[in-house]
């Protein structure tokens, strides 16, 4: 039987399959899981490091703008690391004053903590809970405990003298390396442009991000600081400080925020206080974050809806509560190292909320939607029995 002329010669080298796409995306998962668990492993030296350089990158301007009006690079450098200190340790004096004060306030209301711990747990008996999950709830209520919940969870950014000595260190460290970044990025341009331009891209993705961010969350947390002033919650300065610190937490920072204000305000005035302080959260919170905050941070980032509140889940599982916070500069840095970096992948920026690309389509899509809305009521019926 004669071989078939159409096939391939026997001399001919047979092509060797790629590998498969399943077996490429489970490589893909299990490197990023072990990724993962590396840096949950090493979070201690990870989220200090990964912090100053928010820090760095935020200050950096004020270097630039010193050499582009003739300042020596030493004092440049100076400046930088005064600025960065000077961010470091106002916001680590503002959440060291807002502890004390809540440590301070717990005490005074222990007997109405302990009385709705106490309704809580008969509710919960009599919702069919045991009796031990109703007492740990009760015992959860002490002052004691709440305390130690706060603590163990602000350690992360200021408990540790360690943790401070690492930012201040790097903060130093980085200010310096900071003079040759412009001739390090005019220097990768000539070899990995697309590098250079990703990097370039998501220092100014994370500066925009992190200014508008803690600009409108400082404006955020002194109007609900002013009208819990008013409305005499106990505690306002704190839960202002929690507000503001919350405005980094996309999506969910909102609800977090509310819930200390709202049980204050409740053990303080009843409901009338705490309906109060729905009302005025949920007005603040729509206008800032829904109107204000999407239009100078949402294209800023290019992050889809879904992405952020995804990359807010899993930081916070992989550094803990200060992972939820960076979650954004986070995300930017992966997308930024896996995509905007190649040439070859940067059209897959779509998928993580970029709409720069889909522009048109989402256009076209609008024009035909409008379109179709303009044919049925064309085509509903007059009240006389003609067409409109």
């Amino acid at each position: 039987m004669e071989p078939d002329p159409s096939g391939p010669e026997a001399s001919e080298p047979v092509p060797r399959p790629g590998i498969p796409r399943a077996t490429t995306i489970l490589l893909a998962l299990g490197g990023a899981t072990v990724a993962a668990l590396g840096i949950a492993a090493i979070r201690g030296i990870f989220t200090p490091i990964f912090l100053a350089l928010v820090i760095t990158i935020c200050v950096h301007p004020v270097r630039r703008w010193m050499q582009q009006h003739g300042v020596p690079r030493g004092i440049a450098t100076g400046t930088t690391i005064a600025a960065g200190f000077a961010v470091l340790i106002g916001l680590s004096v503002v959440l060291i004053a807002a502890l004390a004060q809540f440590s301070a306030l717990l005490p005074q209301y222990a007997p109405q903590l302990d009385q709705l711990g106490a309704s809580i747990a008969q509710w919960l008996e009599s919702a069919g809970f045991g009796s031990e999950q109703a007492q740990t709830v009760l015992q959860a209520f002490t002052p004691g405990r709440i305390i130690g919940f706060i603590t163990d969870l602000l350690g992360n950014i200021t408990g540790l003298v360690g943790v401070l000595v690492i930012i201040l260190t790097m903060l130093i460290l980085m200010a310096v390396d900071g003079g040759r970044v412009a001739a390090l990025l005019m220097h990768l341009r000539s070899y990995r442009p697309a590098m250079a331009t990703a990097f370039s891209g998501f220092a100014v993705d994370v500066r925009r991000y992190t200014v508008a961010t803690t600009i409108l969350g400082a404006a955020q947390g002194l109007f609900n600081w002013l009208v819990l002033f008013l409305l005499q919650v106990p505690g306002a300065m704190v839960w202002g400080v929690l507000s503001f610190i919350c405005s980094f937490i996309p999506n969910i920072g909102y609800f977090i925020a509310i819930i200390p204000p709202l049980v204050f305000g409740a053990l303080s005035g009843g409901w009338p206080v705490a309906l109060a302080v729905i009302l005025v959260y949920g007005v603040i919170n729509s206008v800032i974050q829904s109107i204000i905050q999407p239009k100078y941070i949402g294209n800023a980032v290019s992050l889809s809806e879904t992405l952020t509140f995804v990359s807010v889940l899993f930081w916070a599982a992989v550094l803990g509560a200060v992972g939820a916070i960076l979650a954004v500069p986070l995300t930017l840095l992966v997308r930024t190292i896996l995509l905007d970096s190649d040439p070859s992948k940067v059209w897959r920026r779509a998928l993580t909320g970029d709409k720069k690309d889909i522009e048109s389509a989402l256009k076209r899509e609008d024009d035909a939607i409008r379109a179709r809305r303009a044919r049925r009521r064309s085509d509903r019926p007059h009240p006389d029995g003609t067409r409109k």
